[in-house]
């Protein structure tokens, strides 16, 4: 009997170690933040941004609340984000953080913006940014990091892999196996082997090919990006390369523009048509794919055929594919803001590989750390050497830069300009 009584008590002290296990909450079970502040701090915090919601930050709030149960997080979304931002940040309900953007550097619009930013690379704030990739983060002139990317940006194409395997062919790697490819294609009765927005110039399918390209041949030459950033026109030369490949995509066939122009948008329409499942590729960039899981129930089409899809750089050269990497979205930190202790001890928790990629995950949006094989919808990205990837903000490009290679690629690919014609007009595209 004193046996027995011995074992029974010896499995009742272990039950409670296995309903811990079971029952461990998200964030504990993974990067293993531990607070350093009082756990029964009762605070709030504010986040301010352009997005109409936000739900992959909200589910970070809840996620924090499993340790700080009385911080109350909340996001708003400020009408007219860019112009009201300045005030904002000085008025009495001033938030705690803040998206700042790539574009806002060396706009003095945005001068007193990053006079209230606080410098992210403070030691002394613990923030883990090694866990996300260095070509994201941006320096100023005193090496401060004034911003911090939550979500990236990147350029290619979605591929229907469940077409390339039916159809007997292989996802391209060279643009002569791309044109290959979409020759093979329309022989089996496929209109348009790529698709993708084309009815206006803002967010084309003719940037996506051409920018990417256009970065690539600036890389590396300090006087063409100098001349190409003043818009000066002898930079135009430089376009030619991006702006001949997208003219070959169109006058190959691979790019039936009068398809692509009656998609209506490059967001929800460009989705459900590739859901449509007749369209092997479909050029847009990583914004886009975002929104691919929530619309797959939304697709009748896709519905009824699923099929396997991923996200791949579109080949523009014969030495590989590039992959553009930019920050998409990023946070700044108001250093005059209420509770700023908490704000950053949020930061560092919310900065860490496994709470970014938690966040991406919950929308499919682009992590900012360098494991983008989490999702395997990017994960041919991750593949891409670290030699053929280009950081345009680090490099140095500015965005005035960024409008004349969308307008030059949008108007010779609607047949609107010539190459030597957009060429000769850089710097005063409009």
């Amino acid at each position: 009997m004193k046996k027995l009584l011995s074992v029974i008590f010896a499995l009742l002290m272990l039950v409670p170690l296995f309903c811990s296990c079971e029952g461990a909450k998200p964030s504990e079970a993974a990067a293993g933040f531990k607070p350093a502040l009082d756990t029964n701090t009762s605070c709030t915090i504010t986040v301010a941004g352009s997005y109409d919601n936000f739900e992959a930050l909200e589910n970070e709030f809840d996620r924090f609340n499993e340790y700080y149960p009385n911080v109350r997080l909340s996001y708003v979304k400020l009408d007219d984000y860019n112009n009201t931002l300045a005030t904002v940040l000085q008025g009495n309900d001033k938030p705690n953080i803040f998206f700042s953007f790539a574009s806002m550097i060396g706009n003095e619009k945005y001068d007193q913006v990053f006079a209230l930013a606080e410098d992210l690379s403070d030691a002394s704030l613990k923030l883990d940014l090694g866990c996300i990739r260095q070509g994201l983060i941006n320096h100023d002139a005193q090496d401060r990091v004034l911003m911090v990317p939550v979500f990236s940006r990147i350029y290619g194409m979605l591929v229907n892999k469940d077409l390339f395997e039916k159809e007997g062919l292989k996802i391209p790697t060279t643009p002569a196996e791309l044109l290959s490819v979409c020759e093979a294609f329309k022989a089996k009765g496929y209109k348009s082997p790529m698709m993708g927005y084309s009815a206006k110039s803002s967010s084309c399918l003719m940037y996506t090919v051409a920018y990417p390209l256009f970065a690539a041949t600036l890389a590396g030459n300090n006087k063409a990006l100098e001349l190409a950033n003043n818009l000066d026109p002898a930079a135009g030369q430089y376009m030619r390369p991006a702006l001949k490949a997208v003219k070959d995509l169109v006058d190959n066939g691979c790019v039936d523009l009068e398809e692509c122009d009656k998609i209506e948008d490059n967001y929800t329409k460009v989705i459900l048509r590739f859901f449509e499942g007749d369209v092997p590729m479909m050029i847009c960039a990583g914004d886009t794919v975002s929104g691919t899981k929530k619309r797959e129930s939304q697709s009748e089409a896709f519905t009824k055929s699923p099929f396997s899809y991923t996200f791949n750089p579109i080949p523009m050269t014969d030495e590989g594919r590039y992959f553009i990497d930019s920050p998409s979205v990023e946070f700044s930190v108001n250093k005059e803001c209420d509770n700023l202790e908490m704000t950053n001890e949020f930061m560092r928790f919310l900065i860490s590989k496994d709470e970014l990629n938690n966040m991406a995950s919950v929308k499919r949006l682009v992590t900012p750390t360098s494991d983008l094989s989490f999702d395997s919808v990017y994960a041919p990205f991750g593949k891409i050497p670290a030699a053929r990837t280009i950081s345009p903000e680090v490099l140095g490009i500015k965005d005035p830069l960024t409008v004349q290679i969308r307008l030059a690629s949008f108007y010779v690919g609607k047949g609107q300009m010539t190459v030597d014609e957009a060429i000769a007009k850089y710097g005063s595209l409009e």
